[in-house]
């Protein structure tokens, strides 16, 4: 697990320089984000698609994610207006990420899919109010 007093050490001065690797649970995608050290904008979302999911997501920007392995294992899900695209491994189940609806720039991205993350530290994140999204009305 990457301890934040070794950052300075691994970022060597460089805040974008390191980049995490995550996976789903069989390993069959793995996937790279940028990392300064923090995920960014951790949530979770009320939707009833999400809400049944209860992953806590970070914000990446969408030129930020590289699929290293295993584009050919992602299973595509959409539902309501089909504008999120929320991606699982085909062959595990596990959600991986999600390009957002209300800013579709962005990935959410499953944090627990990163092997140095406590995820314990993430269980009182807030929570967007995806059953009332503005695109709804």
């Amino acid at each position: 697990m990457i301890q934040p007093q070794n950052l300075p050490e691994l970022l060597n001065g460089n805040r974008m320089a390191l980049r995490l690797i995550g996976h789903c649970h069989c390993k069959s995608i793995e996937f790279e984000i940028p990392f300064d050290g923090e995920f960014k904008n951790v949530s979770r979302c009320n939707c009833s698609f999400c809400s049944m999911r209860w992953a806590a997501v970070a914000t990446v920007p969408v030129d930020g994610l590289k699929i290293i392995k295993g584009r050919d294992k992602l299973s595509l899900y959409q539902w309501h207006s089909k504008t999120a695209k929320h991606y699982f491994c085909s062959v595990c189940g596990i959600y991986t990420f999600h390009k957002r609806r209300s800013r579709p720039d962005e990935y959410g991205v499953n944090i627990a899919c990163f092997d140095t993350v406590d995820i314990t530290r993430y269980l009182n994140v807030p929570v967007t109010d995806g059953r009332n999204h503005s695109k709804d009305k």
